[in-house]
């Protein structure tokens, strides 16, 4: 396929940092999908990190080695998509093998693939409700479960060195109210005043 644009995988050693340093770096890279039909990318704006076994919150909480959260066990920079209701979730392997952390991308700031994003999202959505939220944004990119296994540094779907992020701050997750004290960790990272953000509120 002719190189139609400018973004290259990043170095796959990027993604060898512990789990809430990757989270926070991952603010402000891309994530880029090449399609059939032209590229995808947009900038990522919003994670969650998962910190494993300790961690009431994540799927491999206390080491649970299921069919599901296996690729969470391999090296970092693994894909780990999994499926919430009719979504699916895209996730970033993070720490040492044997070690399942994970980060969530929960919301990415379009930049190239503007018309094949709104295609798949809709005609009536506002720009903003695109990419807002991890199932819209894998919706957006066109990711399916097919893409599990795969390595983030790998093409066609990527991260890629971005911008950066004007400033990152840090919260409480979102959605995981069953997980007694792990509700409080401030494990989520987003670009401040990003209306791009899951739960942002002008």
């Amino acid at each position: 396929m002719e190189e139609q644009h400018m973004y290259f995988p990043i170095e796959k050693s990027f993604f060898h940092m512990p789990v809430l340093e990757l989270a926070r770096n991952l603010v402000g890279q891309m994530i880029v999908h090449e399609l059939p039909e032209g590229v995808i990318a947009a900038r990522i704006v919003e994670t969650e990190a998962y910190h494993g076994p300790e961690d009431r919150a994540a799927h491999s909480y206390g080491n649970r080695r299921t069919k599901r959260t296996e690729i969470m066990f391999g090296e970092a920079g693994l894909v780990y998509t999994y499926q919430m209701h009719t979504h699916t979730l895209m996730n970033v392997v993070s720490g040492p093998i044997g070690t399942p952390h994970a980060v969530l991308i929960r919301a990415a700031e379009p930049v190239e693939g503007f018309e094949l994003i709104r295609d798949r999202r809709g005609e009536h959505l506002k720009m903003t409700d695109w990419t807002n939220g991890p199932g819209k944004l894998s919706k957006a990119l066109g990711v399916t479960m097919a893409y599990y296994g795969h390595h983030w540094g790998d093409e066609p779907l990527f991260i890629a060195k971005g911008p950066g992020a004007s400033e990152v701050v840090s919260g409480p997750r979102v959605g995981i109210g069953n997980s007694g004290e792990a509700v409080h960790y401030p494990w989520r990272f987003y670009e401040n005043n990003n209306s791009f953000v899951s739960k942002y509120r002008p």
